[in-house]
């Protein structure tokens, strides 16, 4: 490939996104941005200071009282919140959950959006989230969109936090899923849906590795 590309890869929660976006980014040696981190940096925030997440002015505080910048370690993108590296501590269910919240307000999602653009702003990046290929860019070389069952996407969430030694109940991971499913889909600003002119890829028989190689395929074809 002779240019850096802007590749995106969306899709609702537990898609594989995340795990695929990374060795995607290794192979091609692109760098890889997590922006789904981006929210539940502030989420985390938010947490921590006991904001209620209905109150659009509280949110503006927030947003204006935050520092979030990212900085790029070894190729992936990683988020520091007022100066402090919150990347273990924002992988929690309530974080998860919190963060899909507050991306419903504009306010919030004004905030990192040019963080975001910026990060994309050279190419040779994967960016992976919700709203990537549709909103943040929407001029990307490629789109994709993972998508998988219910079921499937539970049995993975499910089985990711057991494989991390965390506490996981599969009944709580399902009404969790479920419930930032319903968030993510039925929010009125950039709401979970398939860029246009995005690849549409179902994950559910096929493997991580088989998956990245089906991307990677559709890069090679017709690759600048």
């Amino acid at each position: 490939m002779r240019k850096k590309l802007v590749i995106t890869i969306d899709g609702p929660a537990g898609a594989g996104k995340s795990t695929v976006s990374k060795i995607l980014a290794n192979k091609l040696d692109y760098v890889y941005l997590d922006t789904g981190a981006l929210y539940r940096a502030l989420a985390y925030k938010a947490l921590k200071l006991k904001i209620e997440f209905e109150d659009p002015f509280a949110l503006k505080s927030l947003c204006s009282d935050t520092e979030v910048i990212l900085k790029n370690i070894g190729g992936q993108m990683k988020v520091y919140v007022d100066g402090e590296d919150v990347e273990e501590k924002i992988r929690t269910e309530e974080v998860g959950l919190a963060a899909s919240k507050i991306s419903a307000f504009a306010v919030v999602r004004e905030k990192l959006l040019e963080l975001q653009r910026k990060a994309g702003g050279q190419g040779g990046i994967v960016a992976e989230g919700r709203d990537m290929g549709s909103v943040v860019f929407t001029n990307a070389d490629y789109k994709f969109y993972l998508d998988a069952t219910f079921e499937e996407r539970t049995k993975r969430r499910h089985k990711e936090l057991l494989l991390k030694g965390k506490p996981s109940e599969y009944k709580s991971i399902q009404k969790d899923m479920m419930e930032r499913d319903k968030q993510d889909k039925e929010r009125e600003i950039a709401p979970l849906k398939a860029p246009e002119g995005g690849i549409k890829i179902d994950s559910d028989n096929l493997s991580i590795e088989e998956v990245v190689e089906k991307i990677i395929s559709n890069i090679s074809v017709g690759s600048p």
